[in-house]
Order: structure tokens, then C-alpha cells, then sequence
């Protein structure tokens, strides 16, 4: 005849194997979180997907752009063929083209300079210039036979990159339009790269596209010259590892601080160690520089600010995986059943 074990016998066995394992994991636990310093990730698979949050820029991006190009806006410059008529006397109707220094040639009137004018600043200097010695009431037309100098280059990070003939006055915003938009890449700032009046002489301006668009500073949509190259760079990205609800890689929209970053990532989990992080940034001489981060003892550490490839490590409480990865369950009457699942997965 079989013994029969006692119920509080076998309660008693299972809460003397879960103790046990209890150990284990806290040991293991404490293990890995030392490792995890040392064992350091450095590319993780992208989440997030940022196409609705590009879709909405580009959405204002081409509500504010300006579409509807108008010829007689088109600056001239050199190389350009013009066609001229002069409705009151068609014997001084000619076909020009613009000289290296701006000039172009007329009956009657000899040089005038229209490099840099629209082309109808052109109709209006020469009626004047008509006006003045020769005709009553001129009336000029100019149409712009051959672009041959006026023309803008995108390049960076948006949907169809290329040099673009620059037909019209145009801002910042047509420009982008006319290329499409940005891609899921883009970062948020533009550089208008523009040459200067004097030989050697460059300009370089920066554009934060979230003050322009999203907060509606007008004043930074700057006119575009013909000849400007528009680079849009893509957006930085930062990792974040360890004790978060969602670790992986982020992309750096704007100015990002520490905190900032850690809620990109879904905050900290239920088992982290709060206070304590560590920052590993990538230097200019290509070495690695380790910051470690008590934001208890050292609460303006929040607001260190997040660069390009900088990896984010949230410390984990071996104690807290164990509590928020242990359970109990019911199953013969009386006797509980213990398991474990390690909260990071």
C-alpha cells in the first residue's frame, strides 16, 4: 500500500525549491547587471516608425509653400536668351542673350544690365528707358527663351534630391515643396549654402524647420537665390538600453535632453534603478567617453544634452526584476505553484 504524502508536506517542499531559485535569480540578476556595463550595445534595431510624424511636417511643409510659379518672376542672369517685343515699334523687337557681366544689348538704348531683375523689373526698366527719349506710351514684353543661370540644388534628406531651374522668386518652403518634401530621414534643421558677392566669399544659414513650421516664424522662411544649394542633413540618432520599457534606437528631432530621451523610450521600467544611468558618447578622436549618472544625487544630470550616437543605459534593481518578474498560481487544492519570467523580454 502507497504512503500517502501530506498536503503541507508538499506546500512545504515546493516553498523550499522556489527559495532556492529565488537565490539563483538574484545572483543571476546582480551578475548580469554588472556584465551589462562592460558588454555595451551599440546598434539596436530601429522601432518607431517616424513616416506619420513626416507625413503631418510635410503636410504644413506644403500648406505654407508657395506652388503657383509666375514666368515674369524669373531673375536673369547670365547666358539667358531673351525675346523682346516692343508693341509700338516692332522694328526694335530683337532676340538677346544676357552677357557674363549682366548686360544685355538694345536698339537704341545700347547696354542695360538685368542680372538679378525679374523679367518683368526687365519690361518695366526698358518702357521706362523707351519712355524717356524715343516713345510716348511703350509698352514691352519680355519672354525668357533659354534658362540658362538661374537654378538651385537640393540635396540631404529629401524625396527627390537634384538641381531645379529657379523660374520664380522663391522661399525656403517652394523649394522644399519642389523637391518633394522631406523623407523619413530628414532632421530638423535646413543649411542654405549661398555665394557670396565677392570672390571667395561664402554664406552658410541654418534653419530650425520646427520654429518655422510648427511654430509659425515667418521670418525664418528666407527668399532663395539662384545659384543657393539647400542641404537637408539627417536627423541624429541616440540608443537607449537596459531598464526601459522600450529600448532600441531613436532619432534626435530637435534639441533633446536626457530625460527627454528616456521618455522616447517609454520611461523607465517598474524594476529600474532610477537614479542611475549611464551615458557612453562617441568623442571627435573616436574614442569612447563613459558618464556615469546618479540623477538622485546629481538631479541636473536630467538635462545633459542628447548627441548623435550617444548610447543611454538605464540601471536595473536585481531585487526589482525579481519581484516584478515572480507570480504564484493555484493548482490542487491547497498547494501553490511559484514561476518566474524575466521582465526585460
Amino acid at each position: 500500500m502507497k504512503r500517502k504524502i501530506p498536503t503541507h508536506y508538499v506546500s512545504y517542499r515546493a516553498l523550499a525549491i522556489f527559495l532556492m531559485m529565488l537565490v539563483g535569480i538574484v545572483v543571476g540578476c546582480a551578475t548580469s547587471e554588472h556584465h551589462s556595463n562592460t558588454t555595451l550595445v551599440e546598434e539596436y534595431a530601429a522601432k518607431g516608425d517616424r513616416g506619420d510624424e513626416i507625413f503631418q511636417l510635410n503636410q504644413q511643409l506644403f500648406a505654407r509653400a508657395n506652388m503657383n510659379v509666375d514666368p515674369s518672376d524669373y531673375l536673369l542672369g547670365s547666358g539667358d536668351l531673351l525675346q523682346m517685343e516692343v508693341f509700338e515699334a516692332k522694328d526694335l523687337n530683337s532676340k538677346v542673350r544676357v552677357s557674363s557681366r549682366g548686360y544685355i544689348t538694345l536698339p537704341l538704348l545700347g547696354q542695360i544690365k538685368v542680372k538679378g531683375l525679374s523679367a518683368r523689373e526687365t519690361e518695366t526698366k526698358i518702357e521706362d528707358q523707351y519712355r524717356a527719349r524715343y516713345i510716348k506710351d511703350p509698352h514691352v514684353s519680355i519672354f525668357v527663351e533659354e534658362h540658362f543661370s538661374q537654378r538651385v540644388t537640393v540635396v540631404g534628406q529629401v524625396k527627390n534630391a537634384g538641381t531645379y531651374d529657379y523660374l520664380a522668386k522663391q522661399r525656403l518652403l517652394d523649394v522644399l515643396a519642389l523637391a518633394g518634401g522631406l523623407n523619413d530621414k530628414a532632421g530638423r534643421s535646413v543649411q542654405i549654402r549661398r555665394i557670396g558677392t565677392t570672390p571667395g566669399e561664402n554664406n552658410v544659414f541654418i534653419v530650425d524647420l520646427d520654429k518655422l513650421i510648427n511654430e509659425g516664424s515667418t521670418h525664418l522662411n528666407i527668399e532663395i537665390n539662384g545659384g543657393d544649394i539647400i542641404f537637408v542633413p539627417e536627423a541624429g540618432v541616440f540608443f537607449v538600453d537596459g531598464a526601459v520599457r522600450k529600448p532600441g534606437s531613436y532619432r534626435i528631432k530637435q534639441k533633446m535632453a536626457l530625460r527627454e530621451a528616456i521618455w522616447a523610450a517609454g520611461g523607465f521600467a517598474p524594476y529600474a534603478k532610477k537614479s542611475l544611468v549611464t551615458l557612453i558618447r562617441r568623442l571627435e578622436n573616436g574614442e569612447r567617453e563613459i558618464i556615469e549618472l546618479d540623477l538622485e544625487r546629481q538631479p541636473q544630470g536630467q538635462d545633459l544634452e542628447i548627441k548623435d550616437r550617444d548610447v543611454i543605459i538605464a540601471k536595473g534593481s536585481g531585487w526589482g526584476k525579481v519581484v516584478h518578474g515572480t507570480g504564484f498560481s493555484l493548482g490542487i487544492p491547497g498547494v501553490f505553484g511559484f514561476g518566474y519570467h524575466n521582465p526585460e523580454r
